[in-house]
């Protein structure tokens, strides 16, 4: 019985110290040791749940490892400029809790196979969406320039003859100054040649992406 507990905390262990050097690497705010604590505190809160709660009710603290995790991966998610970050490794504290879970409950090979499908989407997938993401983007520009009646016709031209499909959302008129923020979708290649235009373009006094 003893041999199997500490068997059970070092698969535990190895399991979560694998994604956590993968989190380490890309230098993720949950990293190598902590995926390890939260791996072996997953096993240990499920074998002492069958402990505790005996044949009668064995998920009685297991049970909620799930709603404690769910606020210690809230504290990794953090709003950018533009977009919000920590999503994926916040799933990643929630699955790597799972698999300590199944550890701690004995389903070794489960536990395993999780382990291992963790790591090919954090380490495979990456390739897979730069790909994606170079044949579509989404950009966010903003444009200062002086007032001129055709100033929003002129813009939607060069996005245009750059590739890129806009939407214009905020249009802000201060005196003789024109602000103007688009939302842009197009390949990598066509974003490059449309902000190269825009930065040699004498129009535009001031330009943000």
């Amino acid at each position: 019985m003893d041999t199997e507990i500490i068997i059970r905390f070092l698969l535990a262990a190895l399991w979560g110290g694998l994604v956590g050097v993968e989190r380490e690497y890309r230098s993720k705010s949950a990293g190598f040791r902590t995926m390890i604590m939260i791996s072996i505190g997953s096993c240990f809160f499920t074998m002492m749940s069958s402990y505790i709660g005996g044949t009668g009710n064995p998920d009685r603290i297991a049970s909620n490892i799930v709603t404690g995790i769910g606020f210690l991966g809230a504290g990794v998610i953090f709003r950018g400029e533009n977009k919000v970050n920590g999503i994926t490794t916040a799933a990643t504290i929630w699955t790597v809790a799972a698999v300590g879970m199944g550890i701690g409950a004995g389903k070794y090979f489960a536990a395993g196979c999780a382990s291992i499908l963790i790591l090919m989407v954090l380490a495979l997938l990456p390739y897979l969406e730069t790909v994606i993401d170079s044949r579509n983007q989404s950009k966010t520009y903003v444009i200062h320039c002086g007032f001129e009646a055709n100033a929003s016709a002129l813009f939607e031209a060069m996005f245009r003859n750059s590739g890129l499909k806009t939407t214009l959302v905020n249009l802000v008129k201060d005196g003789q100054d024109l602000t103007l923020r688009w939302v842009a979708h197009g390949r990598a290649r066509d974003h490059a040649n449309f902000i190269q235009e825009a930065l040699n373009s004498a129009v535009i006094q001031r330009f943000e992406y």
